[in-house]
């Protein structure tokens, strides 16, 4: 293949959360989403519609420690930073104007660093309120940027179309049409006491933003309470040999995310899911918290063995909460601290993958898993 075209068929990707005849689509490119590839649709209607698409597999491991570093880059602007995802955020510029110049300075520098740091694109939306700010985030994807000014704000709603506010969904614009309501701005057109009969709570929301009104403060990061990770098989299975390779991947994932973000946890969970969609959890507390691989494999092995299931799985996950204090930092430079095997493998393994990838390294019983 010609490199041009190549270029021009790596634009269409798809990412995919596994290669068997469940697999969904995770994410798609821009390019590929004009052939109507979207998230959460099967990969292999996704195939049709685009067949000379890319579908490769998540990396979620990947995406996680570029959020980090993303997030990392907008504390550095504001400490009022909230994260709404893997790939969004909330920032507060109260203030930055004396920092970093106007809105559309601090929106290309933000963008600057990002791509600095990262080599992403990303896209910056500036407004009075947050919802204002989120939609004018997605105005100019990719890497692009919009600032809505207070002076504009009644202007911008008036002709915004009603299922661009967020929170607006099918079943809610169904009835917004119904009422002859198309842009933002038709809201007004009744009084509050309409939308309070019509739909209820949601109608007086409805009625604040469409005033530009949005109160919500921007929250700081809250560190999360729990770290799991879990896989729908291709083919449903009571196999335990194949179980306990899910199990020891999986721990190893959650093992990596509680080590990078400094944490241990007590609980271990193993969740299941049966053939016929019943849903099963079991978890165990341990007398201490623990981050490493072995541990919560182990764990997690355990409470497989006491479920002894008698029917096929179609899922299985581990889950680590209940986290504690922050481990000791562990360094391979320091041999008159030994650190516990357990935990030096792991360190080893973690530096090794963050330098060249996840598979750079694996463990033996995992050598010829395909996942």
């Amino acid at each position: 293949m010609a490199p041009d075209r190549f270029t021009e068929h790596a634009r269409f990707i798809a990412h995919i959360d596994s290669d068997g005849p469940r697999s969904v689509v995770s994410a798609a490119s821009y390019a590929i989403r004009k052939f109507g590839v979207r998230s959460a649709m099967p990969v292999a209607q996704a195939k049709k519609l685009c067949p000379h698409g890319l579908f490769v597999p998540v990396r979620m491991w990947r995406y996680k420690e570029l959020s980090r570093r993303v997030m990392a880059v907008l504390q550095r602007f504001s400490p009022l930073v909230e994260q709404a995802s893997v790939d969004e955020a909330y920032l507060d510029a109260t203030g930055l104007e004396r920092l970093f110049g106007p809105p559309e300075e601090l929106a290309a520098t933000i963008r600057a660093e990002v791509r600095r740091d990262t080599e992403l694109t990303c896209s910056v939306g500036i407004a009075p309120v947050r919802f204002l700010a989120k939609i004018a985030s997605d105005y100019n994807k990719p890497d692009g940027q919009t600032i809505i000014l207070e002076h504009e704000v009644h202007a911008f709603l008036d002709a915004l179309p009603v299922q661009k506010i967020p929170g607006v969904g099918g079943r809610t614009l169904e009835i917004l049409n119904g009422l002859g309501v198309r842009l933002a701005g038709d809201v007004l057109k009744k009084p509050q006491e309409f939308w309070r009969h019509n739909l209820g709570e949601r109608g007086l929301w409805l009625f604040e933003l469409a005033q530009g009104h949005d109160d919500r403060p921007v929250t700081p990061f809250t560190p999360p309470k729990s770290s799991s990770a879990e896989n729908t098989f291709a083919r449903d299975t009571r196999d335990p040999v194949v179980l306990r390779r899910w199990l020891l991947l999986q721990a190893e994932r959650v093992g990596a995310d509680l080590r990078a973000q400094g944490v241990r946890g007590r609980t271990v969970t193993l969740k299941a899911t049966f053939a016929d969609f019943r849903k099963l959890t079991r978890s165990r507390t341990l007398n201490e918290p623990v981050n490493d691989t072995v541990s919560i494999f182990e764990t997690a092995l355990g409470l497989l063995r006491e479920l002894n299931p008698r029917q096929d799985l179609r899922l299985i996950g581990v889950g680590v909460s209940q986290f504690g204090e922050r481990p000791k930092q562990l360094s391979l430079l320091a041999p008159e601290t030994p650190a516990r095997p357990k935990a030096a493998l792991d360190q080893a393994l973690d530096a090794v993958r963050g330098r060249f990838g996840k598979g750079a390294i694996v463990r033996g019983d995992l050598l010829d898993f395909d996942e």
